[in-house]
């Protein structure tokens, strides 16, 4: 998400004077001359701060209380002018209190023609793997109370590469597609690396994956085990 240079405009000692008919109607006013604009030609109504976590909202996948306190508070202040701008945009704003997390989805209908603003953008098998670990542990160790969920690099590629085969190359291969998988996911802020090879998992991990679709996944993994063995055993 290459840019092109930028148009250069040349300026002339002295411009012609404007005729009357080439005369706008309204005067420009200066930026500094009006307090109410943020930039020239602004037509906006949000104070600037208000508009940032506008744009947190719609650049990023999500807006963290925990990591974010002072747009969280903005959010919720404004939670109803925000979620109108988004739904101009046929995006809806979901604010998860229990979790502590804001953020966008595409509104789709079978009703009204919805130009789509955001698109999916699928995880790999491997970051599916990673994925379904991490929702997994995230899972046992809050019912178990945790209230912040740690996990290892070492713990997510033990269990990620036991469902690879020799098609996925050699040990270090393996490693570097999972380091890779996590790499994304830090990204996206569904883990945080705290310290080299430890991770702090988000509960962002649990609106990527529900209940539902994580026993979907896991019913999928354990097809793909058993059929391997089957292989493995018809190959004897």
């Amino acid at each position: 998400m290459t840019e092109s240079a930028p148009d250069v405009e040349t300026e002339t000692d002295a411009a012609p004077a404007a005729s009357a008919i080439d005369a706008p109607f309204i005067d420009p006013v200066a930026m500094e001359d009006d307090p109410d604009e943020l930039f020239a030609g602004d037509h906006g109504t949000l104070d600037a701060e208000v508009r940032r976590v506008l744009v947190h909202i719609l650049q990023r996948r999500f807006l963290a209380a925990e990591r974010s306190k002072q747009e969280w508070k903005l959010l919720i202040e404004h939670q109803q002018i925000i979620e109108s701008r988004l739904n101009d945009l046929f995006l809806r704003l979901v604010v998860d209190h229990g979790r502590g997390l804001a953020y966008k989805q595409q509104v789709r209908s079978d009703e009204l023609e919805v130009p789509i603003l955001l698109k999916d953008l699928p995880y790999s098998r491997v970051e599916t793997l990673v994925l379904v670990h991490l929702r997994t542990v995230h899972q046992r160790e809050s019912a178990a109370g945790e209230s912040s969920v740690r996990i290892d690099i070492e713990d997510v590629e033990q269990n990620v590469l036991s469902y690879f085969t020799e098609v996925d190359g050699g040990t270090a291969r393996q490693q570097k597609a999972v380091r890779k998988a996590m790499d994304r996911l830090d990204r996206e802020g569904i883990i945080d690396e705290e310290t080299t090879g430890r991770y702090r998992i988000s509960p962002l991990v649990e609106v990527i994956l529900s209940a539902e679709k994580l026993k979907e996944l896991r019913d999928w993994l354990r097809e793909q085990v058993g059929a391997g063995h089957d292989e493995e055993e018809g190959a004897l």
